[in-house]
C-alpha cells in the first residue's frame, strides 16, 4: 500500500506544481494586458460615460433645485411684506 500512496504523492505533487505554473504564467499574461478583455474595456468605458451623464444631469437638477428655492424664498418675503 506504500508504494500506491508515494506514486499518489508523487503525481499529486506533478499536478499541483504545473496547475500552480500554469496559474502564474496566466496572472501574468493577464497583467501585462491590462487584466481585461477588449469587451470589458469597452463596457467599462460605456458605463463611466453614463455615469458621468448621470452625474451632469444630477448638477443640472440641483442647480435648478437651488433656483426654485431662491425663487419660493423670494416670494414667501413678498408675502410677508403684503
Amino acid at each position: 500500500m506504500t508504494p500506491v500512496y508515494i506514486v499518489g504523492i508523487v503525481f499529486g505533487s506533478l499536478i499541483l506544481a504545473l496547475a500552480i505554473v500554469g496559474g502564474t504564467i496566466l496572472a501574468a499574461i493577464r497583467a501585462r494586458h491590462g487584466g481585461i478583455s477588449r469587451r470589458s474595456r469597452k463596457n467599462q468605458a460605456e458605463e463611466a460615460e453614463m455615469m458621468q451623464e448621470i452625474f451632469r444631469g444630477l448638477s443640472r437638477m440641483e442647480k435648478r433645485i437651488e433656483t426654485l428655492e431662491t425663487i419660493l424664498m423670494d416670494y414667501k418675503e413678498k408675502e410677508k411684506d403684503k
